[in-house]
């Protein structure tokens, strides 16, 4: 049985790590060093947390090992274990070079050699590892998720660069976190708007959504979501540090609510066969 704190965890983490990866190579490639810094930090970290609870889910490492024994292009488990994998070591070489001050001579000068091709390859998988998971959902046979098939991967992408963005610009200088706060608005924004579409569309599958411990959840996860948007929107303007570290704590606050809300209502939609049943009947009916 999939434990919440171990999975949702899992899915809000990975997109973290994908989504800082992200901004560390946006912040190496226009000369923002210290927001680079922050970013590749969280990034790894992130990853390493992530790995963390997926193993500690499976109940053994030697089983995460096994996964990695052959690759399922049809399967986005599969899939995402392999870009995970592929992800942390990338962006652990590019945090490696951030603390190379702190190593011994050799270990600076490899860490340098490493760190920025690593955090440019990290780049080119973190797309992917900030949406395979709402692919893995999406992919089963659980109401709530096979049904917001096509919104789900964009919700979660969305929702990881808002936690991303937040956090980066809490950790960054106020001078150079602007393209963290932009991401982290942006990416808030466009989560709310696919989490309302995935509400229209699916009709009462939704209702798992709205009602229990996963409407409280996502209820909370807006509330998080308007404060972060509004307290960054400010920084923006007046450039304070303490409106970034409350904005951005807010906005990762939502982005971590929606990945559990979003568990917790799949579990719920499984466990009632009306969720299965009577929208196989509407469909075997047919238009009258």
């Amino acid at each position: 049985m999939w434990k919440a704190h171990n999975i949702a965890g899992y899915l809000f983490l990975g997109g973290v790590a994908g989504g800082s990866a992200l901004l560390a190579a946006g912040a190496d490639l226009t000369g923002r060093r210290a927001m680079r810094r922050s970013a590749r930090l969280i990034a790894a970290g992130a990853t390493g947390l992530s790995l963390t609870v997926l193993i500690g889910d499976l109940g053994r490492p030697e089983r995460f090992v096994h996964m990695l024994r052959t690759v399922k292009p049809t399967s986005p488990m599969s899939i995402g274990t392999w870009l995970l994998a592929g992800l942390s070591p990338l962006v652990a070489a590019a945090a490696l070079d951030e603390a190379a001050g702190l190593l011994p001579r050799p270990w600076t000068e490899l860490a340098g050699a490493l760190g920025r091709p690593g955090g440019r390859a990290a780049s080119v998988l973190a797309p992917a590892v900030t949406t395979y998971t709402g692919a893995l959902l999406a992919n089963t046979a659980v109401p709530a998720w096979h049904g917001a098939h096509r919104e789900l991967p964009y919700l979660f992408g969305a929702s990881a660069l808002a936690a991303a963005g937040g956090l980066v610009a809490a950790a960054s200088p106020t001078g150079e976190a602007t393209p963290a706060r932009v991401t982290g608005i942006a990416g808030a924004v466009a989560a709310q708007l696919l989490n309302r579409a995935v509400h229209r569309r699916l009709g009462m599958v939704a209702e798992p959504l709205t009602v229990g411990r996963s409407g409280r959840l996502l209820r909370t996860s807006r509330w998080c979501a308007r404060a972060g948007l509004a307290l960054l929107a400010a920084s923006v303007v007046r450039r304070s540090r303490a409106l970034d570290v409350a904005g951005g704590l807010a906005l990762a606050a939502g982005s971590a609510l929606i990945k559990f809300g979003y568990f917790h209502a799949g579990v719920a939609s499984a466990a009632d066969p009306r969720y299965t049943v009577l929208p196989q009947r509407e469909r075997s009916a047919g238009p009258r």
